[in-house]
Formats: C-alpha cells, structure tokens, sequence
C-alpha cells in the first residue's frame, strides 16, 4: 500500500514538471543593434577593390621557360631545366685548358716551366723558374719570369686586397708590370748587392688597369685624393705576402712603382 502511494506521488509532481516546460526557447533574442553593426562590418567600403592573387609557380614558372620548350601541364615537375650536355663539355674543356696552362700546381696561376735560368752576374739566376701571364684572373701586362714563391705571394696579395680595391662593380683586371727578373744590382748601382730582381724573387707593379678601362698609375694616384687611400691600403696589404715592400715614400727610386719581394729579414716583414 505504501508502494501503491508512492507512485501516486510520482505521477502527479512528474506532469506538473511537464506542463511548466517552456514551449520556445529560453535563448535571449538578438539584439536589434548587434544585428545591424554584423550587416556594417560585412558590407564592402566605398572604393575597396578586392586583391589580386599571386601568380602560381606554375605561371612563373611557364613565363621564364625557353621559346622552344612546351608549356608546364597541370602537375608537372618545377624542377630547374637541365642543362645542355654542350654546355657543361664547353666548362670541363675550359677548366682542363686551364689546367694545362697552370705552373707552380696552381690552376690560378697560369704561365709556362721555364726551368733553371743562368745569370751573366755571380748569384744572378732562378732555379725551377716561371713565366706567368695571368694570376687568380688577373692578367700582368706582360709575361713575367719569377720563382713559384712569388707567384704564390702576388696570388695572396691580389685575393687580399688588389681585385676590388676600386670596388666590386669594378675590379683590378690587369697589373702593370715595371720590371721583373733582371740579372742587376739594387737599383744599378756598381758595387751594390744583387738585386732580388736578379734572383726572380722580385715584381716592380706601376699601374692598375679595371675593368672600366682606367688605369690608375702609382706616380699620379699617389698623389690624388681619390686613389691615394686605395693605392695606400694596397701597398699595405702586400706587407706580409711579401718580405719587403717598397712604395713612392721609400725612396726616389720609387716614386712611381710598387717594389715587391719575398726576401726574408731577421726583423720581419719590411715595408716602407
């Protein structure tokens, strides 16, 4: 009986919490002003134009390809084109030209074996001597007998500092040589000593052309605003590469060359 009442009491509380249920939903309606800024900030500003989309690879791609090749398909690879067989053959050819024309068993350092050169004066001569014509790219303006250590130390010297001492958009593409070996004593006097120009040891350099064409000479830059600073840095950077450096405030047997040599000092590196 107790049982019986009890679910009397279920039903009865049960449809009353049916019939209190809300038909509609309890959700706040919007906002009358909510609604209209959502309409603003979708619609388009006056003299808005929309942005163009970025050209595909494909296109670019498409536009930079030789006349003679066809179109890119949908799909197909952006790998670079490779390159003719002609061409890399015409590399290799140049690079073993190259080769074959390098002494002192550096490509950079292009010239011929001249071998053992005898002197007409006691300690004049050069063993296992070279004829070099160009350096690291540079040319000298005429084919210049010298030892393998000096070729090494015009090579350290260009790379340094010479190729872009006037810049980078225009480069030292040639050296113009003053003297180099000679069988002589320093400076032609009588009695002197041998002169490393007589031992291939020695590069008298008096100019620099670029590749504009210009050549700014030692004697006339030195003595202008404009080079005078280059010029200097340059014969800076040789103190080092080479064991004496001569310039124009050396002496007046100087005063329109730069006097290069790999002779060693007990003191150093010589450099005036």
């Amino acid at each position: 009986m107790i049982r019986a009442g009890a679910l009397i009491l279920a039903a009865v509380f049960g449809g009353a919490a049916l019939a209190a249920t809300p038909d509609a939903s309890l959700e706040p309606p919007a906002r009358p002003e909510a609604d209209a800024r959502l309409e603003a900030a979708a619609a388009p500003l006056p003299g808005m134009r929309p942005l163009s989309r970025p050209q595909s690879e494909q296109r670019l791609a498409a536009a930079s390809r030789p006349a003679d090749l066809p179109l890119l398909a949908p799909g197909a690879s952006l790998q670079p084109f490779a390159r003719p067989d002609s061409l890399a053959e015409q590399v290799l050819f140049k690079r073993r030209q190259r080769r074959k024309g390098s002494v002192c068993g550096d490509i950079d350092i292009q010239g011929d074996d001249i071998g053992h050169v005898s002197g007409t004066l006691p300690g004049c001569g050069v063993k296992d001597a070279v004829r070099v014509r160009e350096i690291a790219g540079v040319r000298l303006s005429q084919a210049s007998l010298m030892t393998c250590n000096t070729a090494r130390a015009l090579k350290t010297w260009i790379n340094r500092e010479v190729e872009t001492a006037f810049g980078r958009g225009n480069k030292v593409v040639s050296l113009r040589v003053a003297a180099h070996y000679a069988c002589r004593t320093r400076n032609n006097r009588p009695g002197a000593k041998i002169s490393e120009h007589g031992k291939g040891k020695a590069i008298d350099i008096s100019g620099f052309t670029l590749a504009s064409g210009e050549t700014v000479t030692v004697l006339r830059g030195w003595q202008n605003r404009k080079t005078r600073k280059k010029l200097k840095k340059i014969w800076r950077a040789a103190c080092g590469p080479f064991g004496t450096v001569l310039g124009p405030e050396a002496d007046r047997y100087h005063k329109d060359h730069f006097h290069l040599d790999v002779a060693r000092h007990r003191g150093g590196t010589y450099c005036r």
